[in-house]
């Protein structure tokens, strides 16, 4: 099964956006107890899947 390039795109940035938010929410504690440690570690997930998206995208990557 193959994805159209226009939805592979929009998965990996809305895991980027998602990932982001889940840090924000970690390091300001704002559904719970302020973690810093986890937001920083979740925070470093999104250059990580946008670099992923950028080697996977049928547009970029070195395949």
């Amino acid at each position: 099964m193959t994805l159209d390039p226009k939805t592979s795109i929009l998965i990996i940035l809305a895991a980027a956006f998602l990932s982001f938010l889940l840090s924000v929410n970690l390091w300001f504690g704002v559904l719970g107890d302020a973690d810093r440690e986890a937001g920083l570690f979740v925070g470093l997930w999104v250059p990580s899947i946008l670099a992923l998206g950028a080697l996977l995208s049928p547009r970029g990557g070195g395949r």
